[in-house]
């Protein structure tokens, strides 16, 4: 391989990255020609991908792209320890029957961003080598690791440090996850700033068997839309990357306007210099810049008619013209057993057309006046209300329902 061909690779590679542990390494195996083999690990502790997934699978893409091979492991038995990465307290375990449900969505969802052909892509569960450990073999592993290692990991500082609890089985999760990478011999580790420890962790257990260490290259994490925290479905401020294209635009148009570089940076191929012209207001509309950003993502998980049609329901509903109401609405069909005389507690309503997940919830949407029948506020979370075939429901700008009674 060439001088130039090294680095317009290591160009491409290094693109957007936080951090690499090492530079130097990933250079010099590069430079060997040989595929390498890269690693990332997705836990199926939920059934959807999300845009903040995405980032990290976009660099593992530019490997494949490259000539390297892509191995993406299911976590089906680290998913019933659950990561602890930031975690302030212990993650709720997972019953094998959830893992299955949530893993039988991840490949499809990944296949929107990857290679799938079977020359760019392996595809393993960690479960092969994990669930055949002895009690013996477990004692192995951590007679790698040590406590006060263990212990330098922020997450389980900080909870030691506020006297909250650490479980055993969570102190397993960044060894059995090193043992991934070693079952594996991966190369080169991707993943988010969160998981450094993790992945560092693998390059100790590797050394311990003899392979060369892994390059860990870690990407920025991308935060949700609430523009405070990490992008995750269980803070509610994610986007799916199966999300329909009108939800999709509206969660987008949501996005602080100081996220946009990253947004463009972490989730297009959008060349910098143009970037800088977008997010610049002396220079581009803040509202035009989300609506690109917007029409370029659903492009990439719908397609770019999806992307144009819900161009234009967002204008209609939110740029006042039209009805104010979407072309198409998802029908929500109500048995009759479920009414007293045709009657519903309003609560009840929010929480069966799936806008809450509890009462307490539900009450809230209402106080915030975040929920409309026929597109009237409705302020009464006490109220019992008639519902009629055709109604319509709605929460906040984006979401709707039209009610049948069956």
């Amino acid at each position: 391989m060439s001088r130039e061909q090294i680095e317009q690779q290591m160009g491409v590679l290094l693109q957007g990255a936080d951090h690499v542990y090492t530079v130097e390494e990933l250079e010099t195996r590069v430079a060997t020609g040989k595929p390498l083999r890269v690693k990332l690990g997705l836990d199926p502790t939920a059934p959807d991908l999300t845009l903040g997934h995405t980032v990290v699978l976009r660099k593992m893409r530019q490997f494949q792209d490259a000539g390297h091979k892509a191995v993406l492991i299911i976590g089906d038995y680290t998913a019933k320890i659950g990561d602890p990465t930031g975690r302030s307290k212990t993650r709720p375990m997972l019953n094998n029957e959830q893992i299955k449900r949530n893993a039988a969505t991840y490949i499809a969802q990944a296949g929107k961003v990857l290679d799938l052909s079977e020359e760019k892509l392996e595809i393993r569960y960690n479960s092969e080598w994990l669930s055949s450990m002895t009690y013996a073999d477990v004692i192995g592993l951590l007679g790698q690791m040590t406590v006060a290692r263990m212990l330098e990991r922020d997450t389980f500082a900080k909870r030691q440090a506020e006297g909250k609890e650490i479980y055993l089985h969570e102190l397993l999760y960044p060894v059995m996850q090193a043992k991934d990478s070693v079952e594996i011999r991966a190369d080169v580790e991707l993943g988010g700033t969160d998981q450094t420890f993790n992945n560092l962790c693998g390059r100790d257990y590797q050394r311990h068997a003899g392979q060369p260490p892994q390059i860990v290259l870690v990407m920025p994490l991308l935060v949700g839309t609430d523009g405070k925290e990490k992008m995750s479905k269980s803070q509610g401020n994610s986007i799916g990357v199966t999300d329909p294209p009108s939800e999709m635009f509206g969660k987008i148009m949501r996005v602080p306007d100081p996220l946009m570089g990253d947004y463009f940076k972490l989730l297009t191929d959008v060349p910098e210099a143009e970037i800088t012209t977008l997010v610049d207001i002396t220079q581009s509309s803040p509202r035009e810049t989300k609506e690109k950003l917007a029409k370029l993502i659903i492009s990439q998980y719908h397609s770019r008619e999806a992307a144009d049609a819900a161009a234009s329901e967002f204008q209609r509903v939110h740029g006042g013209t039209g009805g104010g109401l979407p072309d198409v609405i998802p029908e929500l069909s109500i048995p009759t057993d479920k009414l007293d005389g045709g009657r519903i507690a309003i609560v009840d309503l929010v929480r069966l057309c799936g806008f809450a997940d509890s009462k307490s919830d539900a009450r809230r949407l209402i106080k915030e006046r975040g929920f409309r029948i026929n597109q009237q506020v409705v302020e009464d979370m006490t109220a019992t209300i008639d519902v009629k075939h055709g109604d319509v429901l709605q929460r906040g700008k984006r979401r709707f329902v039209r009610l049948s009674i069956s």
